[in-house]
């Protein structure tokens, strides 16, 4: 073989090698499967600023080989494009599609939240399953202009977020939140409602204000209705409402310590003197004691009617309650049960 034919070889040969190296380069880096998990998917949060050391510290437990998917990355760019936000990496994913699903794939997440007392509660709750925390959702709720874009105050801006499962992006911001909690506020109170609440004279923020006491009064979501409708009642004839978590609401407020726990009200706590307390300002109460369930706000926009002014926890059907329509009836009903609370020695 000539000097020629066996350069043309060699030259050949050494093509073939180098172009299966890269092939084997290529195949390596980005066809192979790089997750380490069992489980079929896992859950990637980018925070707002990144950078990639951070990705990289988010993505350490959950592939294989780290130096092959920095290869990928840059030769993607990504590290120049980071987005924030909740991904999902499927098990058995090559460096390709893990970078393509971090860097297109923000994915949203189910926010949950009910029974709330107070917003700095409901702060809390969103902070855990959000990327902002606590303070910016607490500083956006009690925004003086989004309060008076939205005709609400800072006692009755817990009636914008009606509880329910929302769809939102993971890092939305906190005043994006807020008004997506309005339009789906706006979407609730739909001209049913409104209707409803306008035939017993009553604002929306009223109606879940007094649908917060009605769920405190009772669990039973089949007896909010009567219980609501004994409110409605009250309010006709202009009677104090006379709601003791109402007062159990004021005493927490008053001695700003919201994790006491109150199982009694004393005849003393009556007299606290809080906007809050219906049994010493007649009408329902400034804001919202709690962040009443939908069946809640439904019961009182759909009260029964009948002819019941009063009603004392029922000592013979644990959790449910006892009707009267006159005081004298109630009394009866009422020194059972004290009798009964006293035998078991709730002194609070």
């Amino acid at each position: 073989m000539s000097n020629l034919k066996k350069t043309i070889v060699a030259t050949l040969m050494l093509g073939l090698l180098i172009m299966a190296g890269f092939a084997y380069f290529v195949y390596n880096n980005i066809f192979v499967p790089n997750t380490s998990f069992e489980n079929k998917k896992a859950h990637i949060y980018i925070s707002t600023g990144a950078n990639f050391n951070d990705v990289l510290e988010e993505l350490l437990p959950l592939i294989k080989d780290l130096e092959t998917f920095n290869t990928v990355a840059y030769k993607k760019g990504y590290p120049s494009n980071i987005k924030a936000g909740h991904f999902i990496i499927n098990k058995g994913m090559n460096n390709n599609e893990i970078v393509n699903a971090i860097r297109n794939g923000n994915i949203p997440v189910i926010v949950k939240f009910n029974n709330q007392e107070r917003i700095e509660n409901l702060a809390g709750s969103l902070a855990n399953q959000l990327e902002a925390d606590s303070l910016s959702f607490l500083k956006a709720m009690q925004n003086e202009q989004f309060l008076k874009k939205n005709g609400l105050t800072k006692e009755t801006v817990l009636c914008n977020f009606i509880p329910n499962s929302y769809e939102v992006y993971w890092n939305i911001s906190p005043e994006n939140f807020n008004n997506k909690m309005f339009e789906e506020s706006d979407k609730f109170w739909n001209n049913k409602r409104i209707e409803k609440a306008k035939n017993i004279d009553l604002t929306k923020e009223q109606v879940i204000s007094l649908a917060a006491i009605v769920q405190k009064e009772t669990a039973k979501i089949e007896e909010r209705k009567k219980v609501a409708g004994v409110y409605i009642n009250r309010i006709k004839l202009g009677m104090l409402l006379q709601a003791d978590p109402t007062v159990i609401y004021s005493k927490k407020l008053l001695d700003n310590d919201f994790n006491q726990q109150i199982k009694r009200v004393l005849y003393k706590d009556l007299k606290l003197d809080s906007p809050y307390n219906t049994y010493k300002y007649a009408g329902v109460p400034p804001g919202p004691i709690t962040m009443p369930d939908i069946s809640s706000i439904d019961a009182v926009l759909n009260y029964e009617h009948h002819n019941y002014y009063y009603f004392v926890a029922d000592i013979t059907n644990f959790g449910y309650h006892n009707f009267a329509k006159n005081l004298t009836q109630h009394n009866r009903n009422k020194n059972e049960y004290v009798r009964w609370i006293s035998k078991q020695k709730v002194i609070r």
